[in-house]
């Protein structure tokens, strides 16, 4: 960005302004049925006009209109419901609630210092010059408390779009955070800070940001608010050139990828040539933990490693034990890549709903030690600035192609895999090495986004299961093989930095490969799908068939002991 900082104003101002507009047009206000009975729906159809003329002739206005998804968010009484299905055919999902990704705990550090940037090769990278200027990350979160470091970049300049709120549908262009967790999230990405030693806090210190409060002080959301958040992010993206979507949350699974309201939207989102990062989740480390919108196939989905305290020790780094891993039910591999999540240090306003609870891992200014995948996708979202600066003509599945053509596989110091590609993906994301990889064909290839939206073709992924309950890559040898049984996994004499090999068929193959989705489970070999009735799906043996019993409370944000 080439502006000067009044430049800046005066464009963030014309820029609010017309956003504004666009809230408008995106969403309702919430105006709904206000009977206790009533239950908060997701619901499609076919003809999306016929659907708004019968709940309007049901007397009920919806709280959020979904165009993305050619869906309505509404409340309705099971009265209500009902006379809706026997006017037209209609797709049902529960308004789903998810929460945000953020475990608390560390060592309190009274001058934090900066060793993300350096863990995953970003400093080499500003030397270049490069600090993601001319990129624009949206963080689809709690909010922003516009902190320095935040608010400008390295030179000065203002960098923030200001806050799109999908809960209340209103832009601001300065955003006031009760919980703390989006503004530690940004942080980690674009923070232009320095720490005592000279070292920069951000993976990209001048990338623009805008935030897009979906979820309250608590970390809670509703589906609804996600997706109309998502909605509104697109409607935008050319005014702010907003290139990547961090999503540093997660849900459960309850259904297939495609099937997931949420999922739809982000499909939609990296279909319109948005990079979305997703975290995997915090409910590792068994397998098949890996989150909603974590299993969408075509995304980057980031698991977390962490360092025992001792950054720039390599030998006894390791995946942090609540690391969603894989694979999806669908059987694609899952995290595609793993970064720093474990005591990150973030800007957190001493007054946030999270520092005020967990005061011990706040420095008494303005930085908090905060671990979780919701960390290590913000890592994430940082280096994919740096990759769309360098080259800005990337598409999303370049970009994920390059990150995982470059990452650092965790061998044993015999040159093993110390952790199955279930865990650990590709492996440790290098901000460097992607932008100098060659790679740009290797992600997606046998996927087709547009015949999965329109429900022309869906997909599985090369996973399976052996007769010892193990799980592995169909093809790819016993190296690929996880037992499951094996808990000697600690980091020890495990090498990363020195196993960066060229790029070999595994990363196409495990993570990116698929196959039409096969009906006949019973043929497919695809052993963990049969014996669970008609859909083959481990997660779904007590499953409902109307899609209205969904109504669990997501609460990902358990405490987990240091690791």
């Amino acid at each position: 960005m080439s502006f000067t900082s009044n430049q800046n104003k005066i464009r963030n101002f014309s820029i609010i302004a017309g956003v504004f507009t666009l809230a408008m047009v995106i969403g309702f206000k919430s105006v709904a049925n206000t009977d206790e009975t009533s239950k908060s729906y997701i619901i499609s159809a076919k003809n999306f006009s016929v659907l708004k003329d019968n709940l309007k002739a049901l007397g009920v206005i919806p709280t959020h209109e979904l165009k993305i998804i050619d869906s309505v968010a509404v409340d309705l009484t099971d009265e209500q419901l009902s006379s809706l299905q026997q006017k037209q055919k209609v797709t049902i999902n529960t308004n789903h609630k998810v929460k945000l990704n953020g475990q608390t705990y560390g060592q309190r550090r009274w001058q934090p210092k900066s060793v993300v940037t350096e863990q995953v090769d970003a400093t080499y990278v500003h030397q270049t010059g490069n600090f993601g200027e001319g990129v624009t990350i949206g963080f689809l979160d709690t909010g922003l408390e516009h902190l320095s470091g935040l608010s400008t970049d390295l030179y000065g300049r203002d960098k923030a779009w200001g806050t799109y709120d999908a809960i209340n549908d209103t832009v601001s262009n300065h955003g006031i955070e009760e919980s703390g967790h989006g503004t530690h999230v940004a942080s980690i990405a674009v923070n232009s800070d320095y720490d005592s030693y000279g070292q920069i806090y951000g993976v990209a210190p001048n990338a623009a940001h805008v935030g897009i409060k979906a979820f309250d002080a608590e970390g809670k959301a509703t589906y609804a608010d996600v997706i109309r958040g998502i909605s509104w992010a697109l409607d935008v993206k050319e005014q702010i050139n907003l290139r990547i979507l961090n999503m540093s949350f997660s849900g459960p699974v309850r259904s297939n990828y495609w099937e997931d309201p949420l999922n739809k939207a982000v499909m939609k989102a990296w279909q319109a040539g948005v990079v979305v990062v997703a975290s995997a989740g915090n409910k590792g480390s068994a397998p098949m933990t890996i989150g909603v919108p974590g299993n969408v196939p075509y995304i980057i989905t980031v698991g977390a490693m962490t360092d025992d305290y001792t950054a720039f020790d390599y030998s006894d780094d390791k995946v942090a034990s609540f690391s969603g891993a894989g694979p999806t039910a669908e059987g694609f591999v899952k995290p595609d890549i793993i970064a720093p999540g474990g005591h990150i240090s973030g800007l957190m306003a001493f007054d946030s709903q999270i520092v005020l609870e967990h005061p011990e891992f706040h420095d008494g200014g303005r930085y908090f030690e905060m671990s979780g995948t919701s960390q290590a996708a913000a890592v994430v979202s940082g280096v994919v600035a740096l990759l769309l600066a360098d080259n800005p003509a990337l598409t999303p599945d370049q970009v994920k192609c390059k990150l995982l053509a470059s990452a650092y596989s965790a061998n044993n110091s015999d040159g093993s895999k110390r952790y199955s590609v279930f865990q650990q993906g590709a492996g440790l994301v290098s901000a460097y090495y992607a932008i100098e990889s060659a790679e740009t064909d290797c992600a997606n290839k046998t996927l087709d986004i547009a015949k999965d939206l329109n429900d022309e073709e869906h997909f599985s992924g090369p996973s399976n299961i052996n007769d010892d309950g193990n799980f592995y890559v169909e093809g790819l040898g016993e190296e690929y093989i996880w037992d499951t049984n094996d808990t000697s996994f600690s980091g020890d004499a495990m090498l990363w930095r020195t196993s960066l090999e060229p790029f070999s068929a595994w990363q196409d193959t495990a993570t990116t490969d698929a196959m039409l989705w096969r009906t006949n489970f019973e043929t497919d070999a695809m052993l963990w799908r049969t014996g669970f009735g008609t859909d083959g799906m481990l997660w779904r043996t007590s499953f409902e068939t109307d899609a209205m019993l969904w109504r669990t409370t997501i609460d990902i944000n358990s405490w987990v002991e240091p690791q």
